[in-house]
């Protein structure tokens, strides 16, 4: 038995779905199901007993605490954070009681649990952290990619909140002794994902005929993970990781955002070509730049690689060919999670600009 925090979210609906598919242990889906927290991502889990989704909070110390005691995971794994670099410019107060102050209750939880248990299943017990390749900060052009050994330097409230909760995670091992073991990882990109973020947005928007809203110059680089990738890394970091260490996740697909949208709109004017024959790049606008926007990122990924065998399955263009084949297979999922506040959030935030 494992329990899973946020895992009804993009990532974590896809760990609990890989999962339940690869074995049989039982995953107890604690989900605050927020906005960004979507069942339908898990509906085909519905009548499967192997999967328990509860709703409730990380910080709910009396209810975490609960789970644990009746079904004595052998390890804990964390998805469970706001993750909207946008949203946190709007509103950071919410980033820091989730991403921190959740984060330290959850701690507390799964140190008052796993300090009771007898030896054997205190020794194999893990508690897993997931988080973002942003709480390194910005990198220049030319510079190398970033390492596990980089000083944390986040530039956003989102990812202060994210490097806040690491330290945390960190300092609860060397402190208490927990287990722990945390991943960063760099942008995902696959099913399931909140059409907030800049590939599904794409997407949704190229369907509906409307603008594709680009931020700035389009030249900010990241490096591009497809999520089940991402998935196969954190059972193996779960399943062999060495206790207190930081495991960087990417795929090795330095892409700059334009490229991205561009390549998107070759795919669609392929897949589902629109009924103008006009090519879905001309929808392409350029809205004002972000305030404080990390220019580039990129994971080096060598160390999980080297100690734990494990490298990303998918390019970025077999990928990035699943990802759009996905939303034009799931038109019901897509029109379903696109709620009224949602709309408003979308009009709100990539207003037209120069």
């Amino acid at each position: 038995m494992i329990l899973v925090t946020g895992g009804a979210g993009f990532i974590g609906a896809n760990f609990v779905l890989d999962w339940l598919a690869l074995n049989d242990e039982p995953v107890i889906n604690l989900d605050k199901l927020t906005y960004a927290g979507n069942t339908e991502s898990l509906q085909s889990l519905a009548q499967d007993a192997r999967h328990t989704l509860v709703q409730g909070d990380i910080g709910d110390r009396v209810l975490v605490s609960s789970l644990l005691a009746r079904h004595q995971p052998r390890a804990v794994v964390n998805f469970a954070a706001e993750s909207h670099v946008d949203r946190s410019i709007h509103g950071p107060g919410e980033f820091i009681q989730t991403n921190i102050v959740g984060t330290f209750n959850l701690l507390e939880s799964v140190r008052g649990y796993w300090q009771g248990l007898s030896e054997a299943p205190k020794e194999v017990f893990r508690f897993l952290h997931v988080s973002t390749d942003e709480v390194y900060g910005s990198l220049a052009k030319d510079d190398p990619a970033f390492t596990e050994s980089n000083h944390l330097e986040p530039n956003s409230p989102y990812s202060a909140s994210k490097a806040a909760s690491d330290h945390l995670v960190r300092a609860w091992h060397h402190t208490y002794g927990l287990p722990v073991l945390t991943t960063n990882c760099s942008n995902n990109y696959g099913p399931y994902h909140f059409p907030e973020k800049l590939i599904p947005l794409m997407i949704v928007n190229a369907l509906a005929g409307k603008l594709l809203p680009v931020y700035g110059d389009g030249l900010q680089i990241r490096d591009w993970l497809y999520v089940k990738d991402h998935c196969s890394a954190i059972r193996r970091v779960l399943e062999a990781g060495r206790l207190g260490e930081t495991y960087n996740v990417g795929g090795w697909n330095e892409k700059a955002n334009l490229e991205i949208v561009h390549t998107v709109c070759h795919l669609l004017d392929e897949l589902r070509p629109r009924a103008d024959g006009k090519p879905y790049q001309d929808q392409i606008t350029s809205v004002t730049d972000r305030p404080g926007h990390d220019r580039r990122y990129a994971i080096d990924a060598r160390k999980l690689e080297r100690e734990l065998g494990w490298k990303p399955l998918e390019t970025f263009e077999s990928g990035i060919r699943k990802t759009v084949q996905w939303y034009l297979d799931n038109p019901d999922w897509v029109a379903h999670v696109q709620s009224g506040a949602y709309r408003q959030w979308v009009q709100k935030q990539y207003h037209s600009g120069g």
